[in-house]
């Protein structure tokens, strides 16, 4: 499968976010065969928790699949840039590639507002932005003008 295929993916769960209240955002983790080990979509409106994020929770299916807090060999594809905290986590999982599609503005730390992966850490994943940017962007876009329109 090429990128856009997994990014595909990761809409899907994106998708699914929308039915719990979140903010569209999802996540797939797979593994060096290819194989998706992790899913993850935004839950924090759901779950009544901050940390709920969609990186978040794919980490956590793949760490569970692998029966190891470490992802070597794992890529991660997510549709909106990651924030200071699923960055972390993505360094802490020793994750060597993150894809993402949109970028964010508010928070993004791959580039946006700060690259974190490009700090004095002793690892350093490949990025790479800009991924089915267009249609992560889109379902973002929809969410926040349905949600203007439904306020009074």
């Amino acid at each position: 499968m090429e990128r856009e295929d997994y990014m595909r993916l990761a809409l899907a769960e994106a998708e699914k976010a929308v039915s719990g209240g979140d903010v569209p955002v999802g996540c797939v983790v797979v593994d060096a065969a290819g194989n998706i080990i992790g899913r993850g979509r935004n839950r924090r409106e759901e779950r009544h928790s901050a940390v709920r994020h969609a990186e978040i929770e794919a980490i956590e299916e793949a760490c569970a699949a692998v029966g190891s807090w470490r992802l070597d060999g794992c890529a991660l594809y997510v549709t909106l840039e990651p924030c200071p905290m699923c960055a972390g986590a993505i360094l802490n999982a020793r994750i060597p590639t993150v894809v993402y599609g949109a970028k964010e503005p508010v928070t993004g730390s791959c580039g946006s507002v700060l690259n974190l992966f490009e700090e004095r850490y002793g690892f350093h994943p490949a990025i790479y932005g800009g991924v089915l940017a267009d249609q992560c962007a889109g379902v973002l876009r929809a969410f926040f003008q349905d949600m203007r329109t439904a306020s009074p």
